[in-house]
């Protein structure tokens, strides 16, 4: 895998269970780069996400993510393969019985973190990054869905991975705050990580133009910039 390179895919295929779901996949994401996933339903982009996560093994290819090989990698190093990736949910999965410091805390700790003034002053970097510094107290509850989801994106800044892998994140958002999301994970995709966030949400795409690879016919295919985003067929 190249030095620049943070995904580097060749001629591999995924599979659920023993369903083909996408094949012949050729990839490279490089770092700082903004990647879009796009695709129906069902057309094997949450797959894909799954895949570089770890969730679902790769059984066919090679596919090295943040340096580990995806066709080898042993259980027990699967979590740390996590710890250099940042995830990004749809339904953010915050902690609904503790406020957003406590929240973070509990990520830190849990991947190795324990000097007090180290765990606090990343918390505060990381929610000065998505503008949520000023909430560090405020319990989920009380915060929108956008706050919410930037909350979720510190979240997955804490550890400085070098990739975030965002599915569905504007999925239960409404059109305004959607843009600003899509507008955070840009702006950290310049300065801190490569980000790919799998959408089918194509007013974003119009909006905030990027690289842009489509999920169809169990192939994946990169899309032409030049190419009127209105013609993608992807909801």
């Amino acid at each position: 895998m190249s030095n620049d390179n943070i995904i580097s895919i060749k001629n591999a295929s995924i599979f659920q269970q023993d369903t083909l779901v996408l094949k012949d996949i050729d990839l490279e994401i490089s770092k700082n780069e903004f990647v879009y996933l796009i695709g129906k339903v069902g057309s094997g982009k949450s797959s894909l996400i799954k895949m570089l996560n770890a969730e679902i093994p790769l059984n066919n290819g090679t596919a090295n993510v943040v340096g580990y090989e995806m066709s080898k990698i042993k259980r027990r190093q699967i979590p740390y393969l996590r710890r250099h990736i940042g995830v990004v949910f749809q339904d953010f999965q915050l902690l609904t019985d503790r406020n957003i410091k406590a929240n973070l805390e509990f990520v830190l700790k849990a991947t190795g973190w324990s000097k007090k003034n180290k765990i606090s002053e990343r918390i505060k970097e990381v929610l000065d990054k998505v503008g949520m510094i000023d909430k560090i107290l405020k319990m989920p509850n009380t915060l929108s869905g956008g706050e919410q989801q930037r909350v979720v994106i510190a979240r997955a800044l804490l550890n400085n991975p070098p990739l975030i892998l965002a599915d569905e994140p504007t999925g239960n958002l409404d059109p305004e705050t959607s843009e600003e999301i899509i507008k955070v994970l840009q702006e950290i995709s310049k300065k801190e990580c490569a980000v790919v966030v799998a959408t089918h949400n194509y007013n974003l795409l119009k909006s905030f133009p990027s690289r842009t690879i489509k999920c169809e016919n169990k192939i994946i295919t990169e899309i032409d910039k030049k190419k009127n985003v209105i013609d993608f067929e992807i909801i």
